[in-house]
């Protein structure tokens, strides 16, 4: 606890402790001390031990346009433990340790219950400045002044309010540098090549982006049997370090000399790649992996979050006659509460390695350290301990 008392003690009450706000675009977070709020009905306060740092976060934190709203909590990629919880909430309790999830899981819409979606219609998602019930925030500032939520997370808080539906419990084994992980990066990359795309045996895979989730999209279509992963990047230093999670060939797009990419990647695949995946998320480099999957079957999968507005142009008589598929793929397809403990045995079987995701590890004072380090282009993931000695 912030304060030192047990959950039993701070349960139904307010808690002082110290988050990292963002009151400016792109200017250093200032960590402060705010009140966070007791947990309403179907709602968990968590007491974060560890976040780490997603280009997410950097992409709203520079943002100075709508959805971008200040002062603001971000941090979305997380492991905490239960604090306490609000009434109608019976899934976890006190104690239990945790990861809260950015994409809601109902289990009662349409499309909770149906195999062919994770995207809840109960509690959509969105860049939303509240909690997702109740269209108002848990966190206010020593004046009293709202401070609004990001992606029904807000990680970047010693504690945090989300909902029921945005929480799921994990083995308390994991190590939390590990689990927290699996809030974005490895859910998302390793979900979108294994459930998404479904990536067959003796496949060849294009990744468009090699930063953590294109290195997750790698891991997961090694795990599928892919014969041929082929990352491209603008940064060759990242080359040798693709090799340990997959990778076997690379292009750097900044030497493909009077080329464009996608004819670059249709040489060396033989007429295209069977599934492409756009990590970066720029529109031009969508539509340059939609041009180098093959005609017929291949498909394109979108994980990359480009600015808000941005717009695709692609021919329709080439949609109509390549036969192709193009798709988005949120959170890798899936499902919070389903499908992410089934992901996360595949970790503790030794299936699943993810140690080499994590390059760095700051202490919370020091989060403005994460963010220098992942815009420097060394960092893969950087985690933020509220207390290292956890």
């Amino acid at each position: 606890m912030a304060d030192g008392k047990s959950s039993s003690e701070t349960a139904g009450k307010p808690i002082r402790c110290k988050a990292a706000i963002c009151r400016e675009a792109g200017e250093p977070l200032v960590i402060e001390e705010i009140t966070v709020a007791p947990p309403s009905p179907y709602e968990v306060r968590i007491r974060i031990i560890c976040t780490s740092l997603c280009h997410s976060d950097i992409t709203f934190w520079k943002l100075k346009v709508p959805p971008a709203c200040f002062p603001r909590i971000l941090g979305h990629e997380a492991v905490g433990v239960v604090e306490s919880v609000g009434e109608n909430v019976n899934e976890v309790a006190a104690g239990d340790v945790v990861i809260p999830i950015f994409l809601s899981e109902c289990g009662e819409c349409d499309d909770c219950c149906s195999k062919q979606s994770n995207l809840c219609s109960k509690f959509p998602f969105k860049i939303h400045p509240w909690m997702p019930r109740y269209e108002s925030s848990r966190f206010t500032d020593l004046k009293g002044e709202t401070l609004y939520h990001f992606l029904f997370v807000s990680s970047f808080s010693e504690y945090t309010v989300v909902d029921v539906c945005n929480v799921v419990k994990i083995d308390p084994s994991i190590p939390p540098n590990r689990a927290c992980l699996f809030g974005c990066c490895v859910a998302t990359g390793v979900g979108a090549a294994c459930k998404t795309a479904n990536v067959r045996p003796g496949s060849t895979v294009v990744i468009f982006g090699l930063g953590s989730i294109g290195l997750a999209v790698a891991k997961g279509a090694k795990l599928c049997g892919a014969n041929r992963i082929i990352g491209v990047d603008v940064n060759p230093d990242k080359f040798e370090i693709a090799t340990k999670f997959g990778v076997t060939e690379f292009i750097n797009s900044k030497e493909c000399g009077d080329k464009s990419l996608s004819q670059v990647v249709k040489e060396m695949t033989g007429g295209g790649a069977d599934y492409c995946f756009e990590c970066v998320g720029i529109a031009s480099l969508v539509q340059e992996a939609f041009a180098s999957c093959r005609k017929g079957w291949g498909k394109t999968i979108v994980l990359g979050v480009d600015k808000p507005g941005a717009q695709l142009n692609l021919s329709s008589y080439d949609v109509l006659h390549s036969g192709k598929i193009l798709t988005g793929s949120l959170y890798g397809g899936v499902k919070a509460k389903s499908d992410l403990p089934l992901l996360l045995k595949r970790y503790t079987d030794k299936e699943l390695v993810v140690d080499e995701f994590v390059t760095h590890e700051v202490r919370f004072e020091d989060i403005n350290k994460a963010f220098e380090l992942l815009m420097g282009g060394k960092c893969i993931r950087c985690v933020i301990w509220m207390d290292k000695n956890e």
